[in-house]
């Protein structure tokens, strides 16, 4: 049975310091309407800025690190993890917060304050459904040495990996399924933690203005300085809470089996903007064949992700200009560093791989066939690839100037032909074949 939204009871308040900045904050908890989500308003400020928990206010401050902040503009909260976790791990969906500073106070260094506090004023559930998305394909990310995947999963599953070059602290394993109760037993108690030379480091760079021995675990060559852990794999199991807080910045909880090796709030929030797209594919899915298209002679970005299945980073039309609807029409692929193919392929002199300019001729080509009526609700399928000729070297700062054009349109094959341009000069041309399935083939 689908669970159903919650909120609190009655109002609360918590203060504390905030554990990078220092500064004293109080929080006051209000009651939500069902469908308002979790918002955080900045009381101290002029207009009273109304911030709204969702992937597009996460908030990247490279001079507070090891945190995650959330924001608008210049308005910024820092360090919102713990809270976010307790709310996920309690499924609370719709909440005002009111803060008065920039950070969320550290409490003792874990969310278990933030979750007394929680279960005190109470939990009621509303009538609406509790949004939730549930992983349809596997999807990761990978960062000097750490990595994140995530497998579908009808359950939300946690399998997390700790490695330190360090005499204490070396490896741990934490892997459990995430619910309401073992969150509470043995997530929540979990304190942050940091290394005695990162403590110093921190110190020297104006952070860690509220932390003291109380509430982060400070780890020195012989152990744990002046405290102790509440369970011997306490640091992995707050990475798990680390991660549960990051991504339900997502807006919603998602069932699925994760991997985590290493990771942090960096690779974090890279996958919950990977899982992100991932989740407005999925929604959009479904309606892509009701686009409108009228008399228009362009797609945009948004009209071509509603034909293809491809995304970032293999998405490789940026827009298509010209388009006689299934006959022929002309796309472009900004060629820039940012291309993550650039990071392997000749790095040192970029150069476009020859094939992934066939495949940006290919997407070209299925735009131009999926308009055709008799295509439209179907996947394009690359068949064939013939007569593929390279003429010119394609490097960042080029726009790639795609011609396709519909040689041969029979009911289960198309056979195009496609050229590939910088400044009208040939980079690459080919013929390719195309088979096609119903769009229910994603599902």
């Amino acid at each position: 049975m689908d669970e159903k939204q919650k909120t609190i009871k009655q109002e609360f308040g918590i203060s504390g310091v905030g554990l990078h900045t220092g500064c004293k904050v109080n929080l006051r908890f209000k009651p939500a309407a069902q469908d308002t989500g979790i918002r955080f308003v900045r009381v101290d400020l002029p207009g009273r800025p109304d911030i709204k928990v969702d992937p597009s206010n996460i908030h990247i401050d490279t001079a507070i690190p090891r945190c995650t902040s959330i924001g608008q503009d210049q308005v910024a909260i820092h360090t919102v993890e713990h809270l976010m976790s307790v709310l996920c791990g309690l499924g609370l969906t719709n909440l005002t917060i009111e803060i008065d500073a920039v950070e969320l106070p550290g409490l003792d260094g874990s969310g278990r304050d933030f979750l007394r506090a929680v279960k005190k004023a109470g939990i009621v559930e509303q009538e609406a459904e509790m949004p939730c998305f549930e992983i349809k394909e596997p999807v990761g990310v990978e960062l000097n040495g750490c990595s994140i995947y995530v497998m579908p999963a009808k359950e939300f599953k946690i399998s997390y990996a700790l490695a330190y070059n360090h005499p204490f602290l070396r490896s741990q394993f934490f892997s459990t399924v995430v619910n309401e109760r073992i969150f509470e037993e043995a997530i929540a108690p979990s304190r942050t933690f940091c290394l005695e030379s990162e403590a110093d480091e921190l110190r020297r760079e104006g952070l860690g203005k509220g932390a003291n021995y109380d509430n982060t675990l400070v780890v020195g060559d012989q152990g744990v300085i002046k405290n102790r852990v509440r369970f011997e794999d306490e640091f992995a199991r707050h990475k798990v809470l680390d991660f549960i807080g990051d991504l339900y910045l997502l807006g919603a909880p998602i069932r699925g089996h994760v991997f985590a090796f290493k990771s942090g709030h960096t690779l974090n929030i890279q996958l919950l903007q990977k899982i992100y797209q991932q989740k407005e594919w999925y929604q959009k899915k479904g309606h892509f064949v009701e686009y409108e298209w009228g008399d228009k002679k362009e797609i945009d970005i948004n009209g071509i992700m509603r034909i293809l299945p491809h995304r970032y980073p293999f998405l490789l039309v940026d827009r298509v200009i010209e388009i006689e609807k299934g006959k022929k029409g002309v796309g472009i692929k900004n060629v820039t560093m940012n291309d993550i193919f650039f990071q392997g392929h000749f790095p040192t002199k970029p150069i476009m791989p020859g094939v992934l300019m066939i495949e940006a001729m290919a997407q070209t080509a299925g735009v131009v066939i999926l308009t055709h009526e008799a295509h439209r609700g179907k996947v394009a399928f690359f068949l064939s690839v013939d007569d593929v000729k390279f003429r010119k070297v394609v490097v960042p700062g080029d726009q790639l100037v795609m011609e396709v054009e519909v040689v041969r349109d029979r009911a289960k094959t198309v056979k195009t032909h496609a050229v590939a341009k910088v400044e009208d000069e040939i980079a690459a041309e080919a013929d390719m074949v195309f088979s096609f399935t119903d769009a229910s083939y994603l599902d």
